[in-house]
């Protein structure tokens, strides 16, 4: 039998050296995707830009520790034709993760989402405040006027005021501000119209936009929602019988920024839009952003016989159904705290 040769000998040393090799790195490759990523416990935010390719995103996660072997998931990606299928945004990071539950965090994009809560009785100056110091939205109301922020967000000119759903809205980085009060203002029109069409009989109320004017005006008046139906019952009876509402939330709001926390004599007797000590009927807009309980209850107001309520102190009102009681609670509420 003939001795194989020396460059047979070589040559089948570096087959068996490929095969060596080809075997450890088909071995390095499956346990690789299978392990942790490199992160502290607290994990780490990573956003993946517009446009960015898989080679891209590798390199990036491999220029900051995070993988040890980008060419891996690289290889993978494409293999499985994932590659042009990751989302952009901003994602959150754990040390659970290994190299292919964070491949399909990228496809299935599951990027972090952030909170803002429009609260019940704010106003249009509170809101847009809220969203200029939310660094996560991309700001461009901050510098148009009041009167121009619903023709930006709706492209109808209409005063703002009330028209935007207080609740708690969730939103991704990068999100803008126009898109979110969209949302917000989406929502308001879908209560109201679902209020209004479940709305009691006989209201003195020919519009759903009047019924945002008074539950806004609920909203103010009572931070208590079981005196939401109450307060609606008041205004609504005063509405009824052509009585003046004289509530102060109206007189505050026309005020504007002349309202230093106290309302004067002279402040009731003065002639804006707003007063309603001095003009009948509801104010011309809304006076703040209500939820969908006031709306409710403005749709839904109770049927007492009472015209009349006071704070009692204590976050809560007396309501009369006579002048009569209504100045002896006065007296007894108001008058003696002073």
């Amino acid at each position: 039998m003939t001795k194989p040769s020396i460059l047979q000998r070589a040559i089948g040393l570096v087959i068996l050296f490929i095969s060596f090799v080809g075997g450890w790195v088909a071995y390095d490759y499956q346990f690789s995707l299978q392990s942790k990523i490199q992160l502290p416990k607290e994990g780490a935010l990573f956003e993946i830009a517009q446009g960015s390719s898989m080679q891209k995103v590798t390199e990036q996660l491999h220029a900051q520790g995070i993988l040890k072997k980008p060419l891996y998931l690289l290889f993978y990606a494409r293999k499985q034709g994932l590659g042009d299928k990751i989302k952009a945004g901003e994602y959150r990071l754990t040390a659970d993760l290994t190299y292919l539950s964070m491949l399909d965090l990228f496809v299935q994009g599951k990027v972090v989402e952030y909170n803002l809560t429009i609260v019940e009785g704010w106003n249009i100056h509170q809101v847009l405040q809220a969203l200029a110091a939310e660094k996560q939205l991309v700001n461009s109301l901050a510098q148009i006027p009041i009167s121009e922020v619903m023709q930006k967000v709706t492209g109808i000119a209409r005063h703002p005021e009330g028209q935007f759903l207080p609740d708690t809205y969730q939103f991704t980085k990068g999100t803008s501000d126009i898109h979110f009060l969209k949302r917000a203002f989406s929502m308001k029109e879908k209560v109201l119209a679902q209020e209004w069409k479940l709305r009691a009989p006989n209201l003195p109320l020919q519009k759903p936009y009047e019924a945002l004017i008074l539950a806004s005006i609920i909203e103010k008046e009572t931070a208590q929602q079981d005196e939401y139906a109450k307060v609606a019952g008041v205004f609504v009876r005063r509405l009824q019988k052509g009585m003046l509402l004289q509530t102060d939330p109206t007189v505050i709001y026309g005020m504007g920024v002349d309202y230093k926390g106290n309302i004067r004599r002279k402040d009731l007797e003065q002639d804006t839009a707003y007063n309603t000590y001095v003009h009948a009927g509801l104010p011309p807009t809304p006076i703040a952003m209500p939820g969908r309980q006031a709306i409710h209850a403005a749709l839904h107001p109770d049927d007492s016989n009472a015209l009349y309520f006071v704070a009692t102190g204590d976050g809560g009102h007396y309501f009369s159904a006579t002048l009569d009681e209504h100045l002896r609670a006065v007296r007894q509420y108001q008058l003696k705290r002073k």
